[in-house]
C-alpha cells in the first residue's frame, strides 16, 4: 500500500490534543508515503496531553486553520483528546473545514472525542461511527449510530474509540485511502 502523492491533514488543538492519537496516525501515513499538514488553532507549536492531563510533547504547526482549504488535501484526520476536541469544535474555521470534506467526499478519520468536531459540522446524521463511550449520546443525538468496536469504516469515515485502537485504526485509514471510497 503507498500513499504517495497524497497530501493529508491533520488537525491538532494547543494543549489538548491527546498525543499518541496525532503521532501514531501522522506517523502511519508519512510511513506509507503520504505528504502530511499539521494544521493548528494558532501558529508556531502545540503542545499535546497524555491522558487529557499529562503535558507531554510539542509539534509544529505547519500551517494554521484561517489558511487552509479542504480542497488541497486528499485526506483529514482528527485526533482526541477531549480538551483538544473541544477547542477544535469551538473553531468556526475547522468546523467549515470539516464540513468541506464531507461535501468534497474525501476521506476522513476521526478518533477518541474528535467526533465531537463531526457533530458540530453537522456531518453524522445517518453514519455509523465509534468514538469515546462518552460521545456516543452526542453522535445519536445528531442521528448517527454508535457502535463499540475497535474500528468502523462507513463510505470513506474512519473511526476510532481511544489509543487501544490505534494499531487498527492507522491500519485502516492507510488501507482505505491507499484506494478511497467517498465520504
Amino acid at each position: 500500500m503507498t500513499l504517495q502523492g497524497k497530501t493529508i491533514a491533520v488537525l491538532i488543538a494547543p494543549r489538548g490534543t491527546e498525543e499518541p492519537e496525532f503521532t501514531k496516525p501522522r506517523d502511519a501515513l508519512v510511513a506509507a508515503g503520504a505528504t502530511v499538514t499539521v494544521i493548528g488553532l494558532e501558529a508556531g507549536e502545540a503542545e499535546t496531553v497524555n491522558n487529557d492531563l499529562d503535558p507531554a510533547g510539542k509539534y509544529p504547526v505547519d500551517k494554521v486553520i484561517d489558511v487552509v482549504s479542504a480542497s488541497s488535501f486528499d485526506g483529514l484526520v482528527i485526533p482526541g483528546g477531549s480538551v483538544g476536541a473541544d477547542k477544535l469544535r469551538g473553531s468556526e474555521a475547522v468546523i467549515a473545514f470539516v464540513r468541506d470534506f464531507f461535501q468534497q467526499a474525501k476521506p476522513v478519520g476521526v478518533i477518541c472525542h474528535g467526533p465531537w468536531t463531526l457533530v458540530e459540522a453537522d456531518v453524522v446524521k445517518g453514519r455509523k461511527l465509534t468514538s469515546f463511550p462518552t460521545v456516543k449520546t452526542d453522535i445519536r443525538n445528531a442521528g448517527g449510530e454508535w457502535v463499540d468496536a475497535e474500528v468502523v469504516v462507513d463510505k470513506g469515515l474512519v473511526t476510532s474509540r481511544n489509543p487501544n485502537d490505534l494499531p487498527a485504526f492507522c491500519t485502516k485509514i492507510v488501507e482505505e485511502w491507499d484506494c478511497p471510497v467517498s465520504v
